[in-house]
């Protein structure tokens, strides 16, 4: 298995149904739970372990992926208000080592849980149309929101599995 992308990259079908949008979406409302689980009873040893070597600890995934569903959640609110809005990118690597990534995990966990359920209300409320709009990111160019749904879902699981892979390794 490869340590960086337990469940592989992110693919999709170029024509994308709506049944696999609402797939999606119930993988983006799952997450906080997942997660959740995928973190039980870890003490602060395994949190603060690298999920393989060179990589993130535990707890600067479950910060991570706080900090970038945030980021993704304005960008569906910006897509949907303006059009094709150009998008500030942020570099994860260095939000990963500020000091709020020392912070327990409960406290992303409950940004996660709040955040999602925002999120999902958001996604469910769009009509076909809307997941046809755009925003621009300065260095992958345009982005449907369709798709971005499904590279969300994609990033919560695969995210969720570098820790649930962990685990297993380790025998925890």
């Amino acid at each position: 298995m490869d340590l960086r992308y337990p469940i592989g990259h992110f693919t999709y079908e170029e024509n994308i149904t709506q049944d696999t949008i609402e797939n999606w979406i119930k993988q983006i409302e799952n997450l906080p739970t997942e997660l959740t689980q995928a973190i039980k009873e870890l003490d602060k040893n395994q949190l603060d372990m690298p999920y393989r070597p060179g990589g993130w600890t535990v707890r600067q995934v479950v910060h991570h992926i706080a900090d970038s569903h945030m980021n993704s959640y304005i960008r569906f609110k910006l897509a949907l208000t303006e059009n094709n809005p150009t998008i500030k990118p942020y570099m994860e690597e260095k939000w990963a080592d500020l000091p709020d990534s020392e912070l327990p995990v409960d406290v992303s966990l409950a940004i996660l849980e709040s955040l999602h359920r925002r999120w999902v209300t958001l996604l469910r409320s769009m009509k076909p149309s809307d997941f046809e709009k755009t925003f621009h990111h300065p260095e992958s160019g345009s982005n449907k929101l369709g798709v971005t749904i499904g590279l969300y879902a994609w990033h919560g699981r695969h995210h969720t599995a570098h820790i649930t892979s962990l685990r297993n390794r380790l025998g925890w």
